[in-house]
């Protein structure tokens, strides 16, 4: 994919990298030249001084055969803006957009832009942490496994749980039905159209489910 990120802090380098790492196009801007030093001699991806929120600039960048825009600078203000152009302008179809005030979040929801609340998701982080060390460690700490997001297709409705199931590879953990029943479901459980389905799967094996599922 092409693919450009907005912000080349902490969390724009690693995001920069993990995703060049595994093939991807990217295109980085940040407003400071010297940001990009975080990058290290090794990233063979693009880098670009500016503000993400100028046309012109995100048209430099090749915003208009983009797969993914991201913006996760350390402005709220800013982020919104850029994921705004990128949407409202450039018709990009995912935009994500990093947001650290989590009490003005609900309102950002209603601009059609998938938000990551990086305020809530680490006092979530710590919050499992405290009650149990085993709870969502992985969103943080390990990268061999992730966190999936299944949207049910033809080729896996009046399936049973089980039959979804990968030992070693995936296992589904939960099932949103109606989009307001979440629940963990039973092994003989059917999924049903429409249905969400919430998946631990094997990062190297990513690949493999999603054909294996019919994404």
């Amino acid at each position: 994919m092409y693919i450009i990120i907005v912000g080349c802090g902490r969390v724009g380098s690693e995001l920069a990298h993990l995703l060049a790492e595994a093939g991807h196009n990217i295109v980085l801007i940040d407003k400071d030249a010297q940001a990009f030093q975080r990058l290290g001699a090794g990233f063979n991806g693009v880098t670009i001084t500016g503000n993400g929120f100028d046309v012109d600039l995100l048209k430099e960048a090749g915003i208009e055969q983009t797969d993914v825009f991201c913006t996760v600078t350390d402005s709220d203000n800013a982020n919104i803006m850029s994921g705004q152009v990128a949407k409202k302008i450039f018709h990009i179809p995912k935009v994500i957009t990093r947001i650290n005030d989590a009490q003005y979040m609900h309102l950002y929801q209603e601009l059609d832009i998938d938000i990551v609340s990086s305020t809530r998701l680490l006092a979530a982080a710590i919050r499992n942490k405290i009650l149990d060390s085993r709870l969502s460690s992985f969103l943080l700490e390990e990268r061999r496994v992730n966190v999936m997001e299944i949207e049910v297709g033809d080729k896996i409705i009046g399936k049973s749980v089980e039959q979804l199931n990968l030992p070693g590879e995936l296992i589904i953990v939960a099932v949103s039905r109606h989009k307001k029943d979440l629940f963990i479901p039973w092994p003989k459980d059917k999924i049903e159209a429409k249905d969400l389905l919430i998946g631990v799967v094997k990062t190297e094996a990513i690949n493999k489910v999603k054909k294996f599922l019919g994404l």
